[in-house]
């Protein structure tokens, strides 16, 4: 397994279309290893195949979530005060995903995406999705999805098409997006 370099913004391959995935062999296991490791170092939540150079219908989703049947965790050093609980993992994969039923509800979540760091906006998408897509052996599988599961897949779907979810912004918060994370990497 590998970490991978996560392409930014303006990175034109971000643009570019996927192609489905037809092989379903040991390379790919190795990719979809090579994304994960990608994606809980960053740290993120998704992760599409084509953010790591790679044009392939592939995306990876762990939401990690608190598990809240873990007993809360001493805060240490740092004496924040939280009730700090273990993340439960979840690691999805998603070859090829479709979405065959969106819901006409629409949901808003303000997202972020690792393509464009530390730049967050509010983006509105239908809030339950039926979702068909295929795993490491190409077995396919079918699910109703709302909430953030719903939101991330959509979300890492738009990788796909060549869509990044400051596209979904009018073009005056898109520019001011684009123009803080210019800020940004000058700061840094």
């Amino acid at each position: 397994m590998a970490i991978r370099e996560i392409l930014e913004v303006p990175d034109p391959r971000l643009k570019q279309v996927s192609r489905p995935v037809e092989t379903f062999d040991d390379a790919l296991k190795t990719l979809v290893e090579d994304m994960f490791e990608t994606m809980y170092d960053a740290p993120g939540i998704g992760l599409a195949a084509i953010q790591v150079g790679e044009p392939l219908r592939i995306l990876v989703i762990d939401l990690q979530e608190p598990d809240e049947d873990a007993p809360a965790e001493d805060c240490g050093d740092h004496g924040c005060g939280h009730d700090h609980r273990p993340v439960k993992k979840d690691p999805r994969i998603f070859i090829n995903p479709e979405i065959l039923d969106p819901s006409e509800d629409l949901s808003v979540y303000q997202e972020g995406c690792l393509s464009v760091p530390e730049i967050y906006a509010d983006v509105e998408r239908p809030a339950t999705i039926r979702a068909r897509w295929q795993d490491l052996d190409g077995n396919t599988h079918e699910e109703d999805m709302d909430g953030l599961m719903a939101t991330c897949l959509q979300h890492e779907m738009d990788h796909l098409e060549g869509i990044l979810f400051i596209d979904h912004l009018s073009r005056l918060k898109r520019n001011m997006a684009l123009k803080k994370l210019e800020k940004l990497r000058k700061a840094a």
